[in-house]
């Protein structure tokens, strides 16, 4: 059974895909979401020779978002470990 966050982070995802500025916001990275849509107007124009680029700002949203959830858990485990103190049986360096 998945918890009921899995859905949340698949929505915001498909969102990211789709939507790059709007889900990216919604992520609250509203300096990356204006750095999208600069990027789409580009690839707009230049994505009519390099039909690649057209993929750029959908590609660029979805891999910001998760880079930003993984920094988020990240900070979570990094504070569980400070409250709560080392796993039992984690070897120190």
């Amino acid at each position: 059974m998945r918890p009921p966050a899995f859905d949340v982070y698949a929505v915001i995802y498909v969102l990211a895909a789709l939507l790059p500025p709007l889900g990216l916001l919604l992520n609250g990275q509203p300096f990356s979401a204006l750095f999208n849509l600069v990027l789409i107007a580009f690839c707009a124009i230049f994505g009519l020779i390099f039909h690649v680029l057209l993929v750029e700002p959908s590609a660029h949203a979805v891999i910001a978002v998760h880079m930003k959830r993984e920094e988020r858990r990240h900070r979570e485990v990094v504070e569980a470990i400070r409250r709560h103190g080392r796993p039992p049986g984690y070897r120190a360096p």
